[in-house]
C-alpha cells in the first residue's frame, strides 16, 4: 500500500509540474496581425522531399508582416525532383533563392550540413535566421510573430513547436509524448534563465535566432555530428553566453511528421539513442516511465484480482492522474485529448521499446535516415 501511495503522489507531483509549465511558463506567441522591421532569412532544407514541400513553399511565400523577407532553399542532393518542385510553386518570386547542395565531407551528417551551407551561404542582410522543416506549414504571420517573441524573450534562439497533425493509430500513440516530455520533466523557467548547457531543449521543425548569436555560438558547424543538432545547437547558444526560450507554435505552425508507421518507427529509431546517451541511462530513464504510467493501471487490475479494492482504487487515481497530464499537453499544444489521453501507459510502452530498438540498430551500426548513415 505504502508504494503505491508514493507512486500516485509521484504521479501528481509530476503532473502537477506539466500544469504549472502549461499555464505559466509556456511562451504563446501572438497569432494574430504583427509587423517586424528587420531583415528575416527563412532556411528551408529539403532532401528528397517533393512530394510534401509544396504547401510548405506555399506558406512561406504567403508570409505577411516581414517586408524583407528572404527565402533560401537547399537542395541537397535530391534524386526524386525536388527541386523541380520548388522552381514551379516559387515562379519568379524573387524572395525566393534556390541553391544546389554538397555532400556533406567527414565528420558532418546531412541535417545539420545542410543547414550550414544555408546559413552561410546567405546574404550579410538578415539579423534573424528562421530554420524551418519541408513538413511545417506555417499560417501567413508565423515568422513575424516568432520574431517578435524571439525579440520579447530577449533570447538568442526561440524553439516554437508546432502542433503535430496526427491520423494514424501510431501517430496518436507516439507523436504527444514531444511535447508531454518536455512540459513535464522540463523547468521552463529555469531552462530560460538557467546558463547550464544541458538544460536546454529545442525542436528543429520551426527554430528562429539572432544571426549574430548563432554565428558566435558556431553555427551548425558546431553540431556537424550530432544527430540531434537542435537541441546541441541550443546547448551550443547557451554555452556561448546566449539564451534560449520555447514556445508554443501550435497556433503558428503544423506540422506532419511520418506518413506511416514505418516511417515515425524509423525516425524516432534513428535519434533516441542520442537524447538518452548512455545505454544504462537509458534503461533507467524507460524504467522509470514504465513504473509512474504503465504500471499503475495493471496494478489496480492485479489489485482488484486479489481483492484489494483500496490498493487498486488508489492505483486507478495514479493511472488517472497520468492522464491528466497528458489531458494539460494536448490543450496547452493543440494536440488531440480525447480518447488518446486514455492509451498514454502504451505509449509509454511503444515510447520503451523504440529506445530499444535504437539502441540495438546503433550497436549493429544499422542505423540510416535518407539513405545516410546515422550514428
Amino acid at each position: 500500500m505504502t508504494a503505491v501511495v508514493a507512486l500516485a503522489v509521484a504521479v501528481a507531483a509530476l503532473t502537477a509540474h506539466t500544469w504549472v509549465n502549461a499555464t505559466r511558463w509556456l511562451r504563446r506567441p501572438a497569432a494574430g496581425p504583427v509587423e517586424v522591421t528587420e531583415a528575416v532569412a527563412v532556411l528551408l532544407p529539403l532532401r528528397d522531399e517533393a512530394d510534401r514541400v509544396a504547401p510548405c513553399l506555399r506558406a512561406l511565400l504567403a508570409q505577411r508582416g516581414v517586408p524583407d523577407l528572404r527565402i533560401v532553399v537547399l537542395d541537397d542532393n535530391s534524386t526524386d525532383g525536388t527541386a523541380d518542385v520548388v522552381r514551379a510553386v516559387a515562379g519568379n518570386d524573387p524572395r525566393l533563392t534556390l541553391l544546389s547542395g554538397a555532400a556533406p565531407p567527414p565528420g558532418w551528417l546531412g541535417k545539420p550540413h545542410a543547414c550550414w551551407q544555408l546559413a552561410t551561404r546567405t546574404g550579410p542582410a538578415p539579423t534573424v535566421l528562421a530554420f524551418v522543416d519541408a513538413d511545417v506549414v506555417l499560417t501567413p504571420y508565423a515568422v513575424a510573430a516568432a520574431v517578435t517573441e524571439l525579440r520579447a524573450a530577449g533570447a538568442t534562439l526561440l524553439s516554437a513547436y508546432p502542433r503535430i497533425v496526427v491520423r494514424t493509430a501510431a501517430d496518436r500513440l507516439v507523436q504527444p509524448l514531444l511535447q508531454w516530455l518536455w512540459l513535464t520533466f522540463l523547468p521552463l523557467r529555469a531552462m530560460e534563465r538557467s546558463p547550464r548547457p544541458s538544460l536546454a531543449a529545442a525542436g528543429g521543425q520551426f527554430l528562429v535566432v539572432d544571426r549574430a548569436g548563432y554565428l558566435r555560438a558556431g553555427g551548425h558547424a558546431a553540431v556537424a555530428d550530432r544527430v540531434l543538432e537542435d537541441i546541441e545547437l541550443a546547448r551550443a547558444v547557451k554555452r556561448a553566453g546566449g539564451r534560449i526560450a520555447l514556445a508554443d507554435g501550435s497556433r503558428l505552425a503544423a506540422c506532419r511528421m511520418y506518413e506511416n508507421w514505418p516511417q515515425l518507427r524509423d525516425g524516432y529509431t534513428k535519434s533516441l539513442w542520442a537524447s538518452f546517451g548512455h545505454p544504462g541511462a537509458a534503461m533507467l530513464v524507460v524504467a522509470l516511465l514504465l513504473l509512474l504510467w504503465t504500471a499503475p493501471p495493471l496494478i489496480a487490475v492485479g489489485a482488484l484480482a486479489a481483492g484489494a479494492p483500496a490498493v487498486a482504487g488508489l492505483a486507478f487515481l495514479a493511472y488517472l492522474l497520468g492522464v491528466a497530464g497528458r489531458v494539460v499537453t494536448a490543450r496547452a499544444t493543440g494536440g488531440r485529448a480525447w480518447p488518446d489521453a486514455l492509451q498514454h501507459p502504451v505509449s509509454v510502452v511503444v515510447l520503451g521499446w523504440l529506445t530499444l530498438r535504437s539502441y540495438h540498430l546503433r550497436k549493429r551500426r544499422r542505423l540510416t535516415w535518407r539513405g545516410r548513415p546515422v550514428g
